[in-house]
């Protein structure tokens, strides 16, 4: 900044006043609110404490003319889904949705297989001979020790991953013969 607006902003400054006084007297108010007596804080709490209660009432009244409006027989709904026993050696049968399933999968496998090339339908069958070697492998083992746990758990996941890989087939040529941007 050069001298003369230093100069300048110095004067503009000596010519604001150094006090304000206020336009009227604000010391009553002030001695007031400092003599008066202030509210407690739990005046806030027992109002907070009181609309929970109210809330809390109000509800269970709700819920009470409902559920005593309906004097209906009270039906249950069972689930869609029912949970069968997997083959746990030789004791017992797959559930037949899976049987469906993976014979509906099994019959579209020579269709699908034949759409793809020779090098990938041997890849697909060395997987699939592998999936039912092991769930034959594990069938065995439980036939000795029908209860262990371990071993039924790695009978539903290879039963899980052969119906899996059977899907992939079918995927893998519905993928091919959609595409379009070759």
């Amino acid at each position: 900044m050069t001298e003369f607006n230093d100069d300048k902003l110095a004067a503009a400054a000596r010519r604001l006043k150094t006090e304000i006084s206020p336009d009227r007297d604000l010391w009553a108010g002030i001695a007031n609110a400092i003599h008066s007596p202030r509210r407690p804080r739990w005046t806030a709490m027992f109002a907070q404490a009181a609309a929970i209660v109210l809330l809390i009432g109000a509800s269970s009244a709700v819920t009470y003319v409902a559920v005593k409006g309906q004097q209906g027989p009270v039906t249950s709904v069972a689930p869609d889904l029912i949970f069968e026993q997997t083959s746990f050696g030789s004791r017992y049968t797959l559930g037949p949705d899976f049987q469906d399933a993976r014979n509906s999968l099994v019959a579209q496998l020579d269709v699908e297989l034949a759409r793809l090339s020779p090098q990938t339908r041997a890849e697909i069958a060395t997987n699939l001979e592998f999936l039912q070697q092991a769930i034959f492998d594990i069938n065995q083992a439980l036939e000795r020790d029908p209860g262990n746990a371990h071993l039924q758990a790695k009978l539903i996941k290879a039963y899980r991953d052969e119906l899996s890989v059977l899907r992939r087939v079918g995927g893998l040529t519905r993928n091919v013969m959609m595409r379009n941007d070759i």
